[in-house]
């Protein structure tokens, strides 16, 4: 009598293998990456191109209630923008987009985000 266990295939190793040298070739080069956005991006604030990061967020907590969770530095169309997310009292997530050379507030979008408006 034949088992059904005989014929079962064995397990993909070579599959797992190339999966796991894939992620560790791709690991070593996300620090890279990073430190060369921190130099483009310090070096645009050496060079007067963008505010630094905390005249940004002092910006945002004069403007708005809640509490920053994430930023990204951007070029869009030549111009530099901070994108902040910004967690709201309501619970929701805002994002606001801001020049980075004069901190003027270009997009404000997310729900309740009026009402975490400060008075100016």
């Amino acid at each position: 009598m034949l088992h059904a266990s005989r014929f079962r295939r064995p397990p993909r190793r070579p599959a797992i293998l190339a999966a796991l040298l894939l992620a560790l070739s791709l690991g070593p080069s996300l620090p890279a990456r990073a430190d060369k956005d921190a130099d483009r991006a310090r070096a645009a604030v050496q060079a007067g191109e963008i505010l630094p990061l905390s005249r940004i967020l002092d910006t945002v907590s004069r403007q708005f209630a809640g509490d920053v969770i994430g930023v990204k530095l951007e070029r869009d169309d030549g111009a530099w923008q901070y994108e902040v997310k910004l967690l709201l009292p309501n619970g929701s997530v805002a994002k606001l987009e801001y020049d980075a050379r004069s901190a003027a507030l270009l997009k404000a979008k997310g729900h309740g985000i009026e009402q975490a408006r400060k008075g100016s």
